[in-house]
């Protein structure tokens, strides 16, 4: 295998999760008898680039089909965080009814719609068809296709070059990283904006984050790294912010090199200054991560074979691909979680991949009235925890798995 960026051949194994189905492949009751394909999910990284990468194990054009289950308007501390974000970068980019919004991955239109609101032009690329049938019933138009340098020179040809290209959580998912970025750089109106959000591999080693990674998630992304992808391609990153969603990640700026509409400013350096000082670009720095993730693997079984030992009724809540990842690499199945509840009716009914744990509704909490229920989407247990506060009148308690098992 080699690097997906610069081509090197990669000998550096990260993490080794086993074999597992592809994390949103929600299975229906019929699909529970036929044969279910597991890959491996296993991780390199690459000691030129310093690119944290998986193989195309399962092509991405079979993982964003119509049977892609994963809606983002079903999180309301996402809203919240696109609702802001839609705010600051119209204020902060002076955009207006003359400008052209281009969103790269628009899943349901969770964030397209608030534009839409403020009377700015926009447009949204979405290969999965489920999800772009929601995004175009809030009358956003949606072109359903991947994006990379060919449906950038198509759009050019339609007159659509974008003040600002947003791209949310769809770096990661980009098997071909330089024809992406390079489609990027292609599409950017000449004084345009570039933002991208993606989880930070610094956070991800920090925080044992080991269940974000999944079959469609290809690269993970330090700041050095994505630096070097950007700057080779002819942009230049001028701002960075660090934001708290997914665990911890990062939202880059970035514009045309020759663009001297924006100064770059010193977030920039003093990222780049304190990512070299934990040695991000040295192979030394990703050793050790397999042995911390197998204790938090070891320490959930053990809790969960002993609270069922003691008689008590545990669920988990909320049917995420990160969820999948753990449940899968720990071989928990439904002898020790009997079911997982979540807010989407596109996962209602149905089973989780590889583990074959129900999907059911939240009024069946009330009804089973578990002991202890464990909050698989970890990055939102607060929402949650409140959402579900009736809990406490049977004394339920949550708890999470990761950084570490503990309960809250």
């Amino acid at each position: 295998m080699k690097c997906r960026f610069c081509e090197k051949e990669l000998h550096f194994k990260f993490i080794d999760l086993g074999s597992s189905p592809p994390s949103n492949s929600i299975l229906t009751h019929e699909e529970l008898n036929e044969p279910e394909v597991f890959f491996p999910l296993k991780l390199y990284v690459c000691d030129n680039c310093f690119l944290v990468q998986i193989d195309e194990y399962k092509k991405s054009n079979e993982i964003f089909n119509e049977k892609y289950a994963y809606f983002s308007s079903f999180s309301k501390s996402w809203l919240t965080h696109s609702k802001n974000y839609v705010s600051m970068v119209i204020n902060k980019f002076n955009l207006d009814n003359n400008s052209l919004v281009i969103e790269i991955a628009c899943n349901d239109g969770y964030l397209l719609q608030y534009f839409k609101e403020q009377d700015i032009p926009c447009l949204g690329i979405e290969p999965s068809s489920n999800t772009a049938q929601n995004a175009k019933q809030k009358g956003i138009e949606v072109i359903e296709d991947y994006f990379g340098t060919q449906l950038a020179n198509n759009l050019i040809k339609r007159k659509k070059k974008p003040d600002l290209i947003i791209g949310n959580n769809v770096l990661a998912h980009v098997p071909n990283i330089n024809d992406f970025v390079k489609g990027l750089k292609v599409l950017l109106n000449q004084n345009g904006i570039i933002t991208m959000e993606f989880p930070h591999i610094m956070k991800l080693i920090q925080s044992n984050q080991f269940d974000t990674i999944y079959h469609e998630h290809f690269s993970y992304f330090s700041f050095y790294t994505v630096n070097l992808i950007f700057n080779h391609h002819g942009l230049e990153i001028f701002d960075v912010d660090e934001i708290n969603t997914h665990g911890g990640s990062i939202r880059i700026y970035a514009h045309h090199k020759d663009s001297r509409k924006n100064t770059v400013s010193k977030n920039v350096n003093n990222l780049l200054k304190s990512e070299k000082s934990i040695k991000i670009n040295n192979l030394e720095y990703y050793m050790g991560f397999q042995d911390r993730i197998n204790k938090v693997k070891n320490d959930l079984l053990q809790f969960l074979i002993n609270k069922k030992n003691e008689g008590n009724k545990i669920i988990a809540y909320g049917a995420a691909a990160k969820g999948n990842t753990l449940l899968n690499y720990c071989g928990i199945k439904e002898d020790l979680i009997t079911f997982v509840v979540d807010l989407s009716p596109f996962k209602q009914g149905k089973y989780l991949p590889g583990s074959h744990i129900p999907i059911v509704k939240e009024n069946k909490i009330k009804t089973y009235k578990p002991d202890y229920i464990l909050i698989l989407p970890w990055n939102i247990k607060d929402e949650i925890i409140d959402q579900l506060d009736y809990v406490k009148n049977w004394n339920a308690k949550f708890f999470i798995a990761i950084p570490e098992v503990k309960q809250i």
